[in-house]
This record gives C-alpha cells, sequence and structure tokens, in this order.
C-alpha cells in the first residue's frame, strides 16, 4: 500500500512540466544519488528538470554526473514543481532557497527525523536508511524508468549512507532495494572503486592529522578533534574530502560518541557527531544546537568562540552517557 503522500507527489509531478530537483550544502553520496537517480528518470519521462545545488558535485561523486547536469541556482527560473531530496530544512539549501520561490508547489521527500515539515506535500520516512531508498519506491511506484544510470545513483545514495550497509539503520529492506538495484544494472565494481577506494593523497594527509590530534574525554567513550582550515591549506585537501573521517574515531573500540568541529568561520563551527549506541541519541545533542538529522548520525552550525561551541557541545554529549558504560 503506497503512503498518501507518495501517492500525491506522483500525482504532482505528473502534472508538471517544468521540475527543479534541490539538495543540501555539502551534499554527500545520498543527495547527490538522489538527487541525480531523480533527474535522469524525470527527463527520461519526458520532463524539463534542472537539478540544482550550492555546492558542487564532489569529486569522488563526479562519475555519477558526466553530464554535469547539477549546477548552482539560476535566478530567475520558474518552475510548475521544486522537489527537495534529503534535506532536513530549507536553511539545508542554502542559497538555492533564494531561487525556488517561483513555483506552483514544494515536494520534500526525505528520511531525517529532524526534517522540518517544510514543503506543501512532505513524503518523510525516517525508517528508510537513506533517501535513495525512497527515490526508488517513488520510480517503482510511478513506473518511471530505471536506467543502469539511474541505478548507480540510487545505489550510491544507499551504499554511502548506510556505511556500505554496516549501520544499525540497513533493513532487510535495504539490501532488496539494492539486489533490485544491480539487477537494474547499477556497476557495483565501479561504484566501489570511485567511492572507497580511490581516495587523493591530500585526505590521506588530512588522515594522517586527525590520528596525531583527536583527544578523548569521558573515560575514553568520547571522541573528538577540531578540523581548522589550516588544516586543509596544509594538506592540499578539500572540504569533500574530510566526508567520512569521523567513521575512523568512532570505530575505537571504547568510543560510544564521535565528534568532529569543523571551522567553517572565526566564529562559526560545523558540528558532526556519530553514536554506536542505541542509548545515546545524538539527534538530540543536535537539536540543542539547533541542527538534527538521525538517532546515530547528526549536525548542527554554531555560532560563537570555538572552544566556548567545544566546551558546550561536549557537556552536552557527557550528559547523555551518563548510564552508558564502556564495553
Amino acid at each position: 500500500m503506497k503512503p498518501q503522500a507518495l501517492e500525491q507527489i506522483i500525482e504532482e509531478i505528473q502534472k508538471s512540466g517544468s521540475i527543479c530537483v534541490v539538495g543540501h550544502v555539502r551534499p554527500d553520496g545520498d543527495c547527490i544519488g538522489s538527487q541525480l537517480g531523480l533527474t535522469l528518470a524525470l527527463k527520461s519521462a519526458g520532463k524539463e528538470v534542472a537539478c540544482w545545488n550550492q555546492d558542487p558535485v564532489p569529486d569522488k561523486l563526479k562519475f555519477l554526473d558526466p553530464d554535469r547536469f547539477v549546477t548552482a541556482p539560476q535566478p530567475g527560473r520558474v518552475f510548475d514543481c521544486v522537489i527537495a531530496t534529503d534535506c532536513a530544512s530549507l536553511e539545508r539549501m542554502g542559497r538555492v532557497a533564494e531561487h525556488i520561490g517561483q513555483r506552483r508547489v514544494l515536494l520534500n521527500i526525505d528520511h531525517h527525523e529532524s526534517n522540518t515539515r517544510y514543503g506543501d506535500i512532505n513524503w518523510i520516512s525516517p525508517a528508510e536508511a537513506s533517501t535513495g531508498e525512497l527515490i526508488h519506491r517513488l520510480l517503482t511506484a510511478a513506473r518511471w524508468p530505471v536506467t543502469s544510470h539511474v541505478a548507480d545513483c540510487l545505489f550510491t545514495a544507499v551504499s554511502t549512507d548506510t556505511g556500505s550497509f554496516q549501520y544499525a539503520s540497513t533493513r532487510p529492506s535495504t539490501f532488496q532495494i539494492a539486489s533490485h538495484l544491480v539487477e537494474q544494472g547499477a556497476d557495483l565494481a565501479r561504484i566501489c572503486h570511485e567511492v572507497y577506494q580511490s581516495y587523493p593523497l591530500s585526505r590521506m594527509r588530512l588522515l594522517r592529522r586527525v590520528y596525531n590530534k583527536f583527544r578523548l574525554t569521558h573515560d575514553d567513550r568520547t571522541a573528538y578533534y577540531w578540523l581548522k582550515q589550516a588544516d586543509y591549506s596544509r594538506t592540499g585537501a578539500k572540504p569533500a574530502d574530510s566526508e567520512g573521517i569521523i567513521d575512523h574515531i568512532r570505530a575505537i573500540d571504547e568510543v560510544v560518541v564521535a565528534c568532529v568541529f569543523e571551522e567553517i568561520e572565526p566564529e562559526l563551527t560545523r558540528l558532526s557527531l556519530r553514536s554506536k549506541s542505541g542509548d545515546v541519541d545524538v539527534n538530540g545533542i543536535a537539536g540543542q544546537f539547533g541542527g538534527g538529522g538521525h538517532r546515530a548520525a547528526a549536525g548542527a552550525r554554531i555560532p560563537g568562540r570555538p572552544l566556548t561551541v567545544q566546551r558546550r557541545v561536549l557537556a552536552s554529549i557527557k550528559k547523555a552517557l551518563k548510564g552508558v558504560g564502556r564495553k
């Protein structure tokens, strides 16, 4: 049985000629995979489609977009329909939000528990491990084409947001969808090579600095490190190169919560959190600072002096860890 919101979304898309598919700033594999998978399927269905993101496609995901469908927003465009994928709030769109006002309807498709339901129609399903799974359900229900290229995009979305099917959010249906995407032509070997086995040397230099600088606190149950602008300039790395590095400190056996503080501006910090315990909800911690995400993975952007931000966040983590023992 299809959710009512899914039926409404299909109806709105079917009666739309011009469509814009948008995602969130600092796009990850689920965002780009979902955006592109939906864009390609709608183009094949005869729709006029734009695909906008404030930030460019990360180097590791450019193999999904050889024709460069993902572009920066273009002022003055008018659309019948705007579809937001994997974007928990309007603020997460960044500058894109300023350019999608000329529309008939805004559709919001996402799996983040913290989604603010900002669309005219909202299909929010936190039970799904990735937005890519929702896009697959949408294409299947609407009987829109899933080509091998679309399958590559959606498999990348599912794989990256499940930690290559390692996170607790992975469900039997996740494997079923992944299997179906391989049947529809997803090139598993190429995806794994591009996403997981092909890192630039600059990322290795950045990772070496992380290993040298990370800290443990709360009886070794919290691991954290800072990424400063100087870390990028000294290693030649880009912010996109830091994607997934948090998993290296999360993997420490004693660690329950991993935390990254990234300097965006002198008094603006990007916070990333990961939890390995069902008893520690980092979505709740991020929510205290205006952010959100999932129970096991969340983030926020926090204004203020860096050490003040660090002290406040670590205090919140410490409180959340009460009653959670070491292994």
